[in-house]
């Protein structure tokens, strides 16, 4: 490994951390669904969907790293936002109330006659739900509630959709030699990827470890070359987090699937249909109609295609399950 590869890591392992949760996160294997489907490639699962905080989550893993930049910027206050059932700002909460930390969340949409789910979740971790007509909306109202907050003498720390940052992503680049030590190099990463954060720094460990594992992120919203430029920007500021000269991450190929989303966020298919019904009969692996059966949609026609043929295939399970409950 070059050293220039070896000092980012290292800066990288460095970063203020909290413990919300132990990891590793398990991985499992997945025998019975590829046989359902006549598919041959070894399936494995990392299970970051049952990482043991607020239900878990890859918000969970990344937030341990941006609430740790938070508690050191002397903040009392997360503020952050989302769609009502937002996963993101289910976890943003949990973590604010471990922490004694007051939480505002602006949601896009109107609010539930009678919570369920994650919105039901947020309202008893305590958080002040904040409710905007938009996803255009969000930015500004997360602005105003930053600026009430330090006129009044608090210290608010704003975190962005999903968590998606620099240092976001940097737990998602150590988590790929998590992964190492858990198994080898895979020949595929899949998972479900929307604000860029989470595939960013699985992009970033494969090469920081020198791997050529292939990451397909499997889009829940956003058209790939939307995503691709976000995520290209996250890698930008993982360079500048680690030291790291300009385009050594971020002119890595970023490999975005958009053919899953059908008619939009949240909306669920007949082939994510299929994934989430198949996981739960064939695996006891619950997936949710948002994000994770699309990524799972994705994979299971890649592997019908025989595209992963003879390969080893790691499906992210980036967690969502609460969903189900909505």
């Amino acid at each position: 490994m070059p050293s220039s590869l070896r000092t980012a890591l290292d800066r990288l392992a460095s970063l203020p951390v909290l413990p919300l949760a132990p990891v590793p996160s398990a991985l499992e294997p997945l025998d019975r669904l590829p046989a359902a489907i006549s598919a041959r490639y070894t399936l494995l699962v990392k299970r970051d969907d049952a990482i043991g905080f607020g239900f878990g989550g890859n918000k969970i893993r990344k937030l341990r790293f941006v609430a740790a930049a938070a508690r050191a910027a002397g903040a009392d206050t997360l503020i952050t936002c989302g769609g009502i059932q937002s996963n993101h700002a289910r976890a943003t909460a949990a973590v604010a109330a471990r922490l004694g930390m007051r939480c505002i969340l602006v949601a896009n949409g109107a609010p539930q006659p009678r919570p369920t789910a994650n919105a039901l979740l947020a309202q008893l971790l305590g958080a002040d739900i904040r409710y905007v007509q938009s996803r255009q909306d969000r930015a500004p109202a997360m602005e105003a509630a930053a600026s009430e907050c330090s006129a009044s003498g608090r210290r608010p720390f704003v975190v962005p959709l999903g968590a998606s940052t620099p240092l976001g992503a940097a737990a998602y680049a150590l988590a790929v030699g998590e992964l190492l030590q858990q198994t080898g190099a895979p020949d595929v990463i899949v998972h479900a990827t929307s604000s860029g954060g989470t595939q960013a720094g699985l992009v970033a460990g494969c090469r920081l470890y020198g791997l050529s594992t292939r990451v397909i992120g499997v889009s829940a919203d956003d058209p790939s070359a939307a995503i691709q430029l976000e995520i290209r920007r996250i890698l930008t500021g993982l360079e500048q987090l680690t030291g790291l000269e300009g385009g050594t991450l971020a002119d890595v190929a970023v490999d975005v699937d958009d053919r899953f989303v059908g008619p939009g966020y949240g909306e669920p298919t007949p082939a994510s249909d299929e994934a989430r019904d198949l996981a739960a009969r064939r695996e006891a692996l619950f997936l949710d109609s948002t994000y994770t059966a699309k990524a799972m949609a994705a994979l299971i026609a890649r592997g019908r295609a025989g595209e992963f043929d003879g390969a080893t295939v790691v499906f992210w399970h980036t967690g969502g399950q609460v969903g189900l409950f909505a």
